[in-house]
């Protein structure tokens, strides 16, 4: 089915996809992330996306929190490096009391003083949480150093120093220079007519101005390979190996999906997984991973072992990339390459929200968004010299960089 679009006067654009059904799901994203704070802001757009519910000029915590869940839905949201979103999974004639509050946390929040010192206390403690998980912290440091010196470089969750010296004024700050009406897009997948859905959202959005103030990101251009050896008390070794990726304007994204898919997706035949971890036995865990952004991208590798195979996890992995560097695949791999990629996007689509969230960002980022078949349509038409051109380009050895977390138990 095709996506409904429409822009209003004051630069909000949204996105529908009419779908018959019990349960809607909705959101607003805003193009603000974690790249989008200075030095001494790092962790204030992640601290922003949690304080947004803990009061507005009409509603308490507790009344943002059950406005949704008292009608037996479902409110959530999250920051990334480029974007913050808020949404929601709701009965379908919920809409209007949904886009009510989506607006309400978005423009009327108050940010009491009381909430703003106890949250500092959640983010700390989440930040503590994740320091304690090497398997999870050893993503976010191959990027640091990747994008060194960088705002894409830095960690979503910020520091502990920088969460202590927040104040409401810093935070209402932020969202002056950066949660213009302009950079949000609303989302919906669910069962509405367009024409209401619009209507809704003109009496909730519509009269929030644009702003004039605009901050441009600075772009990603220099990238400098690394090798890197941290000892970790635990009793599991972790290694990262990857370089620069993609922008998601890059035409030589889906390709680089598709390999990466491949190599290393969730999948159980994945290279990787059959090469590594069927055959020897020795990855608790090994994966692929790639992440588009605006001007650049990151692909890495992930492995989990005892130290004893961290070599040997290292030279099977570029084994691996040096194949697909050096031949070209067959006819009937890149078949069942396409089929499963395609396959696999099914099944995320299956679950509206996440197509709905899929559907923002594509559209906070392109202003349109390909339907499923125009996404089996590119994939199908990747070429083996496609795949072997991309491989060869991402997959340099003389561009890879090596992070290893070394397990110490003593």
């Amino acid at each position: 089915m095709e996506y409904k679009y429409h822009t209003f006067s004051n630069g909000l654009k949204i996105i529908h996809k009419p779908v018959k059904g019990i349960v809607s799901h909705c959101g607003l994203m805003v193009e603000t992330g974690s790249r989008d704070e200075s030095e001494t802001e790092n962790g204030l757009a992640h601290m922003i996306e949690h304080l947004i519910f803990k009061g507005t000029k009409k509603r308490k915590t507790w009344h943002i929190l059950s406005r949704i869940e008292n009608v037996g839905g479902e409110l959530n949201a999250y920051t990334t490096k480029e974007e913050t979103a808020i949404y929601a999974s709701f009965l379908s004639p919920y809409y209007e009391r949904t886009l009510e509050l989506f607006s309400d946390v978005a423009f009327n929040s108050v940010f009491p003083e009381k909430e703003v010192e106890k949250e500092k206390e959640v983010i700390i403690d989440e930040i503590n949480s994740y320091n304690d998980s090497p398997a999870e912290l050893i993503y976010d440091e191959f990027e640091e150093l990747i994008f060194a010196g960088h705002p894409l470089g830095r960690n979503i969750l910020g520091n502990i120093e920088n969460v202590q010296s927040f104040s409401r004024t810093n935070i209402i700050n932020f969202l002056k220079n950066h949660y213009g009406i302009q950079n949000m897009v609303i989302a919906s997948v669910g069962d509405i007519e367009f024409s209401k859905l619009i209507k809704l959202t003109e009496k909730y959005f519509g009269c929030k101005e644009a702003t004039t103030k605009i901050v441009s990101r600075s772009s990603f251009e220099q990238y400098t390979p690394f090798q890197k050896t941290i000892n970790k008390k635990s009793y599991l070794s972790h290694l990262m190996v990857g370089s620069t990726g993609y922008s998601r304007i890059d035409k030589r994204k889906t390709a680089l999906m598709l390999l990466n898919n491949l190599l290393g997706g969730p999948a159980m035949n994945s290279r990787l997984n059959m090469g590594i971890r069927e055959k020897y036995g020795f990855a608790y865990q090994i994966e692929s991973y790639y992440q588009p952004y605006s001007d650049t991208g990151v692909f890495s590798i992930y492995l989990g072992t005892d130290t004893k195979h961290i070599q040997k996890g290292i030279d099977l992995i570029i084994k691996e990339l040096n194949l697909l560097r050096k031949k070209k695949i067959g006819t009937l791999q890149l078949d069942r390459a396409q089929k499963q990629f395609i396959g696999q996007m099914a099944i995320s689509y299956e679950a509206s929200a996440n197509e709905m969230l899929s559907m923002a960002r594509a559209h906070l980022y392109h202003n349109r968004v390909n339907t499923f078949e125009q996404n089996i349509e590119i994939i199908n038409r990747l070429s083996a010299n496609d795949l072997l051109e991309v491989a060869n380009d991402v997959f340099d050895t003389s561009r890879l960089s090596r992070l290893i977390f070394e397990s110490k138990t003593d």
